[in-house]
Protein backbone atom coordinates (compact mmCIF):
# COMPACT_ATOMS: atom_id res chain seq x y z
CA UNK A 1 0.00 0.00 0.00
CA UNK A 2 2.86 2.57 0.17
CA UNK A 3 3.31 3.12 -3.58
CA UNK A 4 1.26 5.45 -5.40
CA UNK A 5 -1.18 5.07 -7.60
CA UNK A 6 0.23 6.85 -10.88
CA UNK A 7 -2.05 8.86 -13.02
CA UNK A 8 -1.63 6.46 -15.93
CA UNK A 9 -2.88 3.83 -13.84
CA UNK A 10 -6.18 5.93 -13.02
CA UNK A 11 -6.76 7.22 -16.42
CA UNK A 12 -6.80 3.28 -17.54
CA UNK A 13 -8.74 1.53 -14.93
CA UNK A 14 -9.25 -1.70 -17.12
CA UNK A 15 -11.08 -4.44 -14.79
CA UNK A 16 -11.26 -7.58 -16.63
CA UNK A 17 -7.48 -6.95 -17.50
CA UNK A 18 -6.81 -6.71 -14.05
CA UNK A 19 -8.59 -9.57 -12.93
CA UNK A 20 -6.52 -11.87 -15.44
CA UNK A 21 -3.21 -10.30 -14.00
CA UNK A 22 -4.24 -11.43 -10.22
CA UNK A 23 -4.77 -14.67 -11.60
CA UNK A 24 -1.27 -14.89 -14.06
CA UNK A 25 0.15 -13.72 -10.55
CA UNK A 26 -1.33 -16.57 -8.55
CA UNK A 27 -0.10 -18.97 -11.57
CA UNK A 28 3.13 -17.49 -11.24
CA UNK A 29 3.29 -17.59 -7.38
CA UNK A 30 2.08 -21.34 -7.32
CA UNK A 31 5.14 -22.22 -9.57
CA UNK A 32 7.63 -20.87 -7.32
CA UNK A 33 6.31 -22.76 -4.68
CA UNK A 34 6.23 -25.79 -6.61
CA UNK A 35 9.92 -25.16 -7.78
CA UNK A 36 10.87 -24.06 -4.18
CA UNK A 37 12.40 -21.23 -5.75
CA UNK A 38 11.14 -19.21 -2.33
CA UNK A 39 13.63 -18.12 0.50
CA UNK A 40 13.30 -20.54 3.40
CA UNK A 41 15.01 -20.21 6.65
CA UNK A 42 15.82 -16.61 7.07
CA UNK A 43 13.34 -15.88 9.85
CA UNK A 44 13.85 -12.19 8.68
CA UNK A 45 11.66 -10.14 11.12
CA UNK A 46 10.39 -6.57 10.46
CA UNK A 47 8.10 -3.94 12.17
CA UNK A 48 5.76 -0.77 10.63
CA UNK A 49 4.27 1.67 13.26
CA UNK A 50 1.51 3.98 12.65
CA UNK A 51 1.07 7.22 14.29
CA UNK A 52 -1.51 10.29 14.78
CA UNK A 53 -0.05 14.16 14.91
CA UNK A 54 -1.79 16.14 17.45
CA UNK A 55 -2.34 19.81 17.77
CA UNK A 56 -1.54 21.60 20.53
CA UNK A 57 -4.94 21.38 22.44
CA UNK A 58 -5.19 17.77 22.10
CA UNK A 59 -7.21 17.32 18.77
CA UNK A 60 -6.51 15.63 15.67
CA UNK A 61 -3.48 17.79 13.47
CA UNK A 62 -3.97 17.21 10.26
CA UNK A 63 -0.94 18.64 8.83
CA UNK A 64 1.35 14.81 7.92
CA UNK A 65 2.43 16.76 4.48
CA UNK A 66 3.99 19.19 6.75
CA UNK A 67 5.82 16.99 9.12
CA UNK A 68 6.62 14.58 6.46
CA UNK A 69 8.51 17.53 4.55
CA UNK A 70 10.71 18.24 7.29
CA UNK A 71 11.38 14.81 7.93
CA UNK A 72 12.14 14.35 4.17
CA UNK A 73 14.40 17.26 4.02
CA UNK A 74 16.58 16.50 7.91
CA UNK A 75 19.36 15.81 5.98
CA UNK A 76 19.63 12.26 7.66
CA UNK A 77 18.55 9.85 5.62
CA UNK A 78 18.62 6.42 7.48
CA UNK A 79 16.19 8.51 10.00
CA UNK A 80 13.69 8.59 7.78
CA UNK A 81 13.20 4.97 7.88
CA UNK A 82 10.64 4.74 4.87
CA UNK A 83 8.31 7.40 6.39
CA UNK A 84 5.13 8.38 4.63
CA UNK A 85 1.58 8.83 4.77
CA UNK A 86 -1.20 6.98 5.88
CA UNK A 87 -4.63 7.20 5.51
CA UNK A 88 -5.76 9.92 7.56
CA UNK A 89 -4.40 13.40 7.10
CA UNK A 90 -3.39 13.43 10.63
CA UNK A 91 -1.61 10.04 10.40
CA UNK A 92 1.98 8.47 9.23
CA UNK A 93 3.45 5.39 9.09
CA UNK A 94 7.20 4.64 9.73
CA UNK A 95 9.02 1.06 8.37
CA UNK A 96 11.94 -0.16 10.06
CA UNK A 97 14.55 -1.89 8.09
CA UNK A 98 14.13 -6.05 8.94
CA UNK A 99 16.47 -7.69 10.87
CA UNK A 100 17.24 -11.31 12.60
CA UNK A 101 15.68 -11.54 16.02
CA UNK A 102 19.07 -13.56 18.00
CA UNK A 103 21.02 -12.16 20.12
CA UNK A 104 19.73 -8.41 21.07
CA UNK A 105 17.57 -8.19 18.43
CA UNK A 106 14.48 -6.76 19.88
CA UNK A 107 16.50 -4.65 22.08
CA UNK A 108 17.98 -3.17 18.63
CA UNK A 109 14.35 -2.79 17.44
CA UNK A 110 13.73 -0.55 20.88
CA UNK A 111 16.42 1.44 20.50
CA UNK A 112 16.01 2.23 16.68
CA UNK A 113 11.98 2.82 17.19
CA UNK A 114 12.76 5.25 20.11
CA UNK A 115 15.13 7.35 17.33
CA UNK A 116 13.08 7.33 14.69
CA UNK A 117 10.13 8.60 17.47
CA UNK A 118 12.42 11.09 18.25
CA UNK A 119 12.91 12.22 14.98
CA UNK A 120 9.29 12.53 14.55
CA UNK A 121 9.13 14.44 17.90
CA UNK A 122 11.41 16.61 16.10
CA UNK A 123 9.62 17.18 13.09
CA UNK A 124 6.48 17.63 14.49
CA UNK A 125 7.90 20.21 16.94
CA UNK A 126 8.90 21.94 13.64
CA UNK A 127 5.34 21.94 12.16
CA UNK A 128 3.84 22.87 15.55
CA UNK A 129 2.13 19.67 16.23
CA UNK A 130 2.52 16.90 18.53
CA UNK A 131 3.33 12.87 17.99
CA UNK A 132 1.08 10.18 19.37
CA UNK A 133 0.98 6.42 19.08
CA UNK A 134 -2.42 5.25 20.21
CA UNK A 135 -5.01 2.64 18.91
CA UNK A 136 -7.97 4.65 18.18
CA UNK A 137 -8.03 9.20 17.68
CA UNK A 138 -10.01 9.66 20.70
CA UNK A 139 -10.85 13.43 20.02
CA UNK A 140 -11.64 12.52 16.69
CA UNK A 141 -15.13 13.62 16.81
CA UNK A 142 -17.82 12.81 13.66
CA UNK A 143 -17.68 16.68 12.58
CA UNK A 144 -14.17 16.03 11.80
CA UNK A 145 -15.34 12.69 9.20
CA UNK A 146 -15.17 14.44 5.63
CA UNK A 147 -13.14 13.46 2.65
CA UNK A 148 -10.74 16.48 3.52
CA UNK A 149 -9.66 14.45 6.51
CA UNK A 150 -8.13 11.80 4.05
CA UNK A 151 -4.42 12.24 2.96
CA UNK A 152 -3.97 14.01 -0.01
CA UNK A 153 -2.33 10.84 -1.79
CA UNK A 154 -4.01 9.63 -5.03
CA UNK A 155 -4.29 6.14 -3.96
CA UNK A 156 -6.42 7.18 -0.66
CA UNK A 157 -8.60 9.28 -2.52
CA UNK A 158 -9.34 6.49 -5.09
CA UNK A 159 -9.36 3.91 -2.15
CA UNK A 160 -12.33 5.85 -0.99
CA UNK A 161 -13.89 6.38 -4.38
CA UNK A 162 -13.99 2.71 -4.89
CA UNK A 163 -14.95 1.62 -1.28
CA UNK A 164 -17.85 4.14 -1.63
CA UNK A 165 -18.80 2.85 -5.11
CA UNK A 166 -18.32 -0.45 -4.14
CA UNK A 167 -21.08 -0.10 -1.31
CA UNK A 168 -23.01 2.09 -2.92
CA UNK A 169 -24.18 3.41 0.28
CA UNK A 170 -22.93 5.25 2.99
CA UNK A 171 -21.13 3.85 5.67
CA UNK A 172 -22.30 3.37 8.78
CA UNK A 173 -20.16 2.93 12.21
CA UNK A 174 -22.75 1.25 15.25
CA UNK A 175 -20.43 -0.32 18.03
CA UNK A 176 -21.97 -0.51 21.28
CA UNK A 177 -19.91 -0.72 23.86
CA UNK A 178 -19.72 0.72 27.56
CA UNK A 179 -21.37 3.90 25.10
CA UNK A 180 -22.27 3.54 22.20
CA UNK A 181 -21.88 5.34 18.64
CA UNK A 182 -24.08 4.78 15.52
CA UNK A 183 -22.88 7.55 12.66
CA UNK A 184 -23.32 7.38 8.94
CA UNK A 185 -20.34 8.92 6.55
CA UNK A 186 -19.95 9.64 3.32
CA UNK A 187 -16.07 8.59 2.95
CA UNK A 188 -14.24 6.08 4.41
CA UNK A 189 -12.60 8.97 7.06
CA UNK A 190 -13.75 7.03 10.30
CA UNK A 191 -10.85 4.05 9.23
CA UNK A 192 -8.35 7.20 9.77
CA UNK A 193 -9.17 6.75 13.43
CA UNK A 194 -7.00 3.43 14.00
CA UNK A 195 -3.52 3.05 14.15
CA UNK A 196 -1.51 -0.48 14.61
CA UNK A 197 1.79 -1.56 14.70
CA UNK A 198 2.92 -4.80 12.44
CA UNK A 199 4.91 -7.20 12.98
CA UNK A 200 6.45 -9.66 10.25
CA UNK A 201 8.27 -12.50 10.02
CA UNK A 202 9.38 -14.14 7.11
CA UNK A 203 8.99 -18.12 6.89
CA UNK A 204 9.56 -21.06 4.72
CA UNK A 205 7.08 -21.86 2.63
CA UNK A 206 6.85 -25.26 4.15
CA UNK A 207 6.05 -24.04 7.56
CA UNK A 208 3.94 -20.53 6.61
CA UNK A 209 0.29 -22.62 7.51
CA UNK A 210 1.49 -23.67 10.87
CA UNK A 211 2.96 -19.94 11.51
CA UNK A 212 -0.22 -18.71 10.36
CA UNK A 213 -2.14 -20.66 12.08
CA UNK A 214 -0.54 -20.16 15.13
CA UNK A 215 -0.76 -16.40 15.29
CA UNK A 216 -4.52 -16.97 14.48
CA UNK A 217 -4.82 -19.22 17.41
CA UNK A 218 -3.13 -16.62 19.92
CA UNK A 219 -4.65 -13.58 18.50
CA UNK A 220 -6.94 -13.01 21.15
CA UNK A 221 -4.53 -13.32 24.05
CA UNK A 222 -2.35 -10.19 22.17
CA UNK A 223 -5.50 -8.02 22.19
CA UNK A 224 -6.31 -8.38 25.85
CA UNK A 225 -2.55 -7.42 27.10
CA UNK A 226 -2.10 -4.96 24.51
CA UNK A 227 -5.35 -3.33 23.89
CA UNK A 228 -5.24 0.44 23.29
CA UNK A 229 -7.99 1.88 21.63
CA UNK A 230 -11.39 2.40 24.31
CA UNK A 231 -12.38 5.77 22.61
CA UNK A 232 -13.92 6.63 19.35
CA UNK A 233 -16.38 9.95 18.68
CA UNK A 234 -16.25 11.08 22.07
CA UNK A 235 -17.73 7.42 23.10
CA UNK A 236 -15.83 4.82 25.56
CA UNK A 237 -16.77 1.78 23.33
CA UNK A 238 -14.59 -1.56 23.33
CA UNK A 239 -11.35 -2.18 24.53
CA UNK A 240 -9.98 -2.35 21.72
CA UNK A 241 -12.49 -0.71 19.11
CA UNK A 242 -9.81 -0.79 16.56
CA UNK A 243 -11.56 -4.00 15.73
CA UNK A 244 -15.04 -3.33 14.90
CA UNK A 245 -13.88 -0.03 13.74
CA UNK A 246 -11.98 -1.54 10.73
CA UNK A 247 -14.59 -4.10 9.94
CA UNK A 248 -17.05 -1.31 9.49
CA UNK A 249 -14.85 1.39 7.99
CA UNK A 250 -13.63 -0.74 5.27
CA UNK A 251 -16.94 -2.39 4.66
CA UNK A 252 -17.20 -2.77 0.29
CA UNK A 253 -20.56 -4.98 1.00
CA UNK A 254 -23.76 -3.81 -0.36
CA UNK A 255 -27.35 -4.39 2.22
CA UNK A 256 -27.89 -7.69 0.16
CA UNK A 257 -24.49 -8.86 0.63
CA UNK A 258 -24.21 -8.32 4.09
CA UNK A 259 -27.37 -9.89 4.50
CA UNK A 260 -26.27 -12.82 2.56
CA UNK A 261 -23.48 -13.54 4.31
CA UNK A 262 -20.50 -12.42 2.42
CA UNK A 263 -16.87 -11.26 4.09
CA UNK A 264 -15.85 -8.08 5.17
CA UNK A 265 -12.56 -6.94 4.17
CA UNK A 266 -11.32 -6.52 7.48
CA UNK A 267 -11.68 -10.38 8.47
CA UNK A 268 -10.14 -12.83 10.79
CA UNK A 269 -10.83 -15.85 8.80
CA UNK A 270 -13.33 -18.94 8.63
CA UNK A 271 -11.32 -21.63 8.81
CA UNK A 272 -6.82 -23.31 9.67
CA UNK A 273 -5.36 -23.46 6.18
CA UNK A 274 -2.85 -25.98 5.09
CA UNK A 275 -0.70 -23.52 2.64
CA UNK A 276 -0.27 -19.82 1.61
CA UNK A 277 -2.05 -20.02 -1.87
CA UNK A 278 -5.24 -20.64 0.32
CA UNK A 279 -5.29 -17.23 1.34
CA UNK A 280 -4.41 -15.40 -2.10
CA UNK A 281 -6.91 -17.92 -3.15
CA UNK A 282 -9.49 -16.44 -0.78
CA UNK A 283 -8.96 -12.72 -1.66
CA UNK A 284 -9.95 -13.60 -5.15
CA UNK A 285 -12.62 -15.62 -4.70
CA UNK A 286 -14.67 -13.37 -1.77
CA UNK A 287 -13.07 -9.62 -2.69
CA UNK A 288 -13.61 -7.25 -5.58
CA UNK A 289 -10.24 -5.42 -6.61
CA UNK A 290 -10.35 -1.93 -5.20
CA UNK A 291 -7.04 -0.42 -6.61
CA UNK A 292 -6.15 0.15 -10.26
CA UNK A 293 -2.49 -0.98 -11.04
CA UNK A 294 -1.45 -3.19 -14.12
CA UNK A 295 2.35 -3.94 -14.39
CA UNK A 296 3.98 -4.28 -17.53
CA UNK A 297 5.48 -6.99 -16.16
CA UNK A 298 4.10 -10.62 -17.80
CA UNK A 299 4.80 -12.60 -14.62
CA UNK A 300 3.98 -16.24 -15.89
CA UNK A 301 7.16 -15.30 -18.80
CA UNK A 302 9.35 -13.94 -15.82
CA UNK A 303 8.96 -17.21 -13.79
CA UNK A 304 9.41 -19.80 -17.06
CA UNK A 305 12.52 -17.71 -17.83
CA UNK A 306 14.22 -18.37 -14.12
CA UNK A 307 13.50 -14.62 -12.84
CA UNK A 308 11.47 -13.14 -9.91
CA UNK A 309 8.55 -12.02 -10.61
CA UNK A 310 7.04 -8.87 -8.75
CA UNK A 311 3.44 -9.67 -8.32
CA UNK A 312 2.49 -6.18 -7.92
CA UNK A 313 -1.18 -6.57 -8.84
CA UNK A 314 -0.92 -10.05 -6.48
CA UNK A 315 0.32 -7.53 -3.72
CA UNK A 316 -1.79 -4.53 -4.54
CA UNK A 317 -5.31 -6.55 -3.99
CA UNK A 318 -3.80 -8.56 -0.97
CA UNK A 319 -2.97 -4.91 0.64
CA UNK A 320 -6.78 -3.85 0.03
CA UNK A 321 -7.91 -7.07 2.28
CA UNK A 322 -7.60 -6.36 5.66
CA UNK A 323 -6.38 -9.84 7.25
CA UNK A 324 -5.66 -9.66 11.51
CA UNK A 325 -2.73 -11.90 10.07
CA UNK A 326 -2.33 -11.42 6.13
CA UNK A 327 0.12 -13.13 4.26
CA UNK A 328 2.82 -11.41 2.04
CA UNK A 329 4.42 -12.07 -0.97
CA UNK A 330 7.79 -10.00 -1.53
CA UNK A 331 11.27 -9.71 -3.10
CA UNK A 332 14.27 -8.57 -0.86
CA UNK A 333 17.47 -7.86 -2.91
CA UNK A 334 16.00 -10.07 -5.63
CA UNK A 335 15.25 -13.06 -3.18
CA UNK A 336 11.29 -13.50 -3.50
CA UNK A 337 9.92 -14.75 -0.23
CA UNK A 338 6.52 -15.44 1.75
CA UNK A 339 6.19 -13.84 5.32
CA UNK A 340 3.32 -13.20 7.80
CA UNK A 341 2.21 -9.98 8.83
CA UNK A 342 0.62 -9.53 11.77
CA UNK A 343 -1.76 -6.33 12.25
CA UNK A 344 -3.79 -7.44 15.65
CA UNK A 345 -2.39 -5.30 18.17
CA UNK A 346 -2.79 -1.19 18.35
CA UNK A 347 0.21 1.58 17.82
CA UNK A 348 1.98 2.21 21.19
CA UNK A 349 1.82 3.03 23.81
CA UNK A 350 5.95 3.66 23.91
CA UNK A 351 8.62 1.84 22.21
CA UNK A 352 8.71 -0.40 25.41
CA UNK A 353 5.25 -1.52 24.63
CA UNK A 354 5.52 -1.62 21.62
CA UNK A 355 9.07 -4.39 21.66
CA UNK A 356 6.96 -6.07 24.00
CA UNK A 357 4.03 -6.62 22.24
CA UNK A 358 6.49 -7.82 19.25
CA UNK A 359 8.58 -10.47 22.26
CA UNK A 360 5.31 -11.79 23.13
CA UNK A 361 4.01 -12.37 19.37
CA UNK A 362 7.14 -13.72 18.08
CA UNK A 363 7.57 -15.85 20.93
CA UNK A 364 4.30 -17.48 20.79
CA UNK A 365 4.49 -18.02 17.14
CA UNK A 366 7.43 -19.62 17.92
CA UNK A 367 6.79 -21.94 20.12
CA UNK A 368 3.41 -22.98 19.15
CA UNK A 369 4.43 -23.46 15.52
CA UNK A 370 6.70 -26.05 16.24
CA UNK A 371 5.10 -27.86 19.06
CA UNK A 372 4.82 -31.00 18.69
CA UNK A 373 0.91 -31.52 18.26
CA UNK A 374 0.23 -27.87 17.28
CA UNK A 375 -1.99 -25.37 18.90
CA UNK A 376 -4.35 -25.59 15.89
CA UNK A 377 -5.00 -29.10 16.06
CA UNK A 378 -6.49 -28.66 19.75
CA UNK A 379 -8.45 -25.68 19.17
CA UNK A 380 -11.29 -25.17 17.02
CA UNK A 381 -11.34 -21.97 14.60
CA UNK A 382 -14.65 -20.52 15.60
CA UNK A 383 -13.17 -20.37 19.08
CA UNK A 384 -9.89 -18.80 18.15
CA UNK A 385 -12.14 -16.44 16.46
CA UNK A 386 -14.27 -15.75 19.51
CA UNK A 387 -11.37 -15.46 21.47
CA UNK A 388 -10.33 -12.59 19.51
CA UNK A 389 -13.88 -10.76 19.43
CA UNK A 390 -14.20 -11.19 23.56
CA UNK A 391 -10.49 -9.45 23.95
CA UNK A 392 -11.34 -6.68 21.33
CA UNK A 393 -14.53 -5.64 23.69
CA UNK A 394 -13.05 -6.24 27.31
CA UNK A 395 -9.69 -6.05 26.80
CA UNK A 396 -7.34 -7.40 29.62
CA UNK A 397 -10.57 -8.55 32.20
CA UNK A 398 -11.30 -10.56 29.23
CA UNK A 399 -12.08 -14.66 29.80
CA UNK A 400 -9.95 -16.81 26.92
CA UNK A 401 -11.05 -20.64 26.03
CA UNK A 402 -8.13 -22.72 25.75
CA UNK A 403 -7.22 -26.18 25.47
CA UNK A 404 -7.12 -28.56 28.58
CA UNK A 405 -8.18 -25.29 30.56
CA UNK A 406 -11.49 -24.33 28.85
CA UNK A 407 -12.94 -20.89 29.84
CA UNK A 408 -10.14 -18.75 31.84
CA UNK A 409 -9.43 -14.91 32.12
CA UNK A 410 -6.83 -13.94 30.01
CA UNK A 411 -4.85 -12.57 32.96
CA UNK A 412 -4.38 -16.15 34.07
CA UNK A 413 -3.82 -17.49 31.32
CA UNK A 414 -0.82 -15.71 30.03
CA UNK A 415 0.66 -15.55 33.45
CA UNK A 416 0.32 -19.46 33.80
CA UNK A 417 0.89 -20.44 30.49
CA UNK A 418 1.47 -17.73 27.42
CA UNK A 419 4.43 -16.27 29.21
CA UNK A 420 6.64 -19.37 29.76
CA UNK A 421 5.83 -20.63 26.57
CA UNK A 422 6.68 -16.95 24.65
CA UNK A 423 10.25 -17.58 26.45
CA UNK A 424 10.92 -21.11 25.13
CA UNK A 425 9.59 -19.40 21.70
CA UNK A 426 12.49 -16.64 21.94
CA UNK A 427 14.87 -18.83 23.16
CA UNK A 428 14.83 -20.85 19.84
CA UNK A 429 14.84 -18.12 17.98
CA UNK A 430 18.08 -17.30 19.60
CA UNK A 431 17.26 -14.32 21.50
CA UNK A 432 19.50 -13.22 24.74
CA UNK A 433 17.85 -14.42 28.36
CA UNK A 434 18.20 -10.27 29.23
CA UNK A 435 15.79 -9.49 26.28
CA UNK A 436 13.14 -12.18 26.87
CA UNK A 437 13.25 -11.28 30.84
CA UNK A 438 12.63 -7.33 30.08
CA UNK A 439 10.27 -7.66 27.56
CA UNK A 440 8.30 -10.61 28.52
CA UNK A 441 8.61 -8.92 32.33
CA UNK A 442 6.12 -6.19 31.17
CA UNK A 443 4.00 -8.26 29.59
CA UNK A 444 3.65 -9.79 32.95
CA UNK A 445 3.71 -6.41 34.62
CA UNK A 446 0.26 -5.72 32.69
CA UNK A 447 -1.24 -9.04 33.55
CA UNK A 448 -0.14 -8.64 37.64
CA UNK A 449 -1.52 -5.06 37.59
CA UNK A 450 -4.48 -5.16 35.53
CA UNK A 451 -2.95 -2.20 33.55
CA UNK A 452 -2.34 -1.72 29.92
CA UNK A 453 -2.84 1.66 27.40
CA UNK A 454 -7.09 1.04 26.92
CA UNK A 455 -7.70 0.62 30.94
CA UNK A 456 -4.98 4.05 31.47
CA UNK A 457 -6.73 5.76 29.22
CA UNK A 458 -10.42 5.21 30.58
CA UNK A 459 -8.97 5.57 33.93
CA UNK A 460 -7.45 9.05 32.81
CA UNK A 461 -10.57 10.25 31.51
CA UNK A 462 -12.66 9.35 34.29
CA UNK A 463 -10.06 11.04 36.79
CA UNK A 464 -10.66 14.51 34.49
CA UNK A 465 -14.75 14.04 34.33
CA UNK A 466 -15.42 13.29 38.14
CA UNK A 467 -12.09 15.23 40.07
CA UNK A 468 -11.24 18.18 37.62
CA UNK A 469 -15.13 18.72 36.17
CA UNK A 470 -14.13 18.55 32.77
CA UNK A 471 -16.95 17.64 29.88
CA UNK A 472 -16.02 14.74 27.91
CA UNK A 473 -14.18 16.85 24.97
CA UNK A 474 -11.66 18.60 27.18
CA UNK A 475 -11.48 15.30 29.29
CA UNK A 476 -10.42 13.33 26.40
CA UNK A 477 -7.88 16.67 25.34
CA UNK A 478 -6.12 16.63 28.57
CA UNK A 479 -6.06 12.78 28.62
CA UNK A 480 -4.37 12.86 24.93
CA UNK A 481 -1.80 15.33 26.10
CA UNK A 482 -0.49 13.40 29.26
CA UNK A 483 -0.32 10.24 26.72
CA UNK A 484 1.64 12.35 24.57
CA UNK A 485 4.30 13.13 26.54
CA UNK A 486 4.33 9.81 28.93
CA UNK A 487 4.70 8.10 25.54
CA UNK A 488 7.74 10.45 24.85
CA UNK A 489 9.00 9.96 28.58
CA UNK A 490 9.30 6.02 27.38
CA UNK A 491 8.09 4.20 30.79
CA UNK A 492 5.97 1.17 30.10
CA UNK A 493 2.26 1.92 30.44
CA UNK A 494 2.10 -0.16 33.43
CA UNK A 495 4.06 2.33 35.24
CA UNK A 496 1.95 5.58 34.50
CA UNK A 497 0.23 7.35 37.23
CA UNK A 498 -3.45 8.00 37.20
Amino acid sequence: MGDEVTGSALRHWDHPAYTARLQAGRTALAQLLADRRLDRDRPMTGLELELDLVEPNGDPAFANDAVLEHLHTSGEEDALYGAQHELGAFNIELNLPPRLLDGAGISWYESDLAAVLSEVREAGDKAGVRVCPIGTMPTLWTDHMSVEALSRTKRYRILNDEIMAQRGEHLRIDIHGAESVDFTSSSIAPEAANTSVQFHLQVSPEDFARYWNAAQAIAGAQVATGANSPYLFGRQLWAETRVILFEQGTDTRRANQRESGAKPRAWFGERWIDGVLELFDENYRHFAPLLPLCDEEDPLAVTAAGGVPSLRELRYHNGTVYRWNRPVYDVNSGRPHVRVENRVVAAGPTAADICANMAFFYGLVAYYANAPVPLHERMDFAQAAANFRSAARHGIQADQWWPGRGLVPARQLVLDELLPAAADGLASMGVVSRDIGRFLGIVEARCRRGVNGATWQVARVQVAEHRQRLERRDALRAMVLEYAARSADGRPVHEWEV
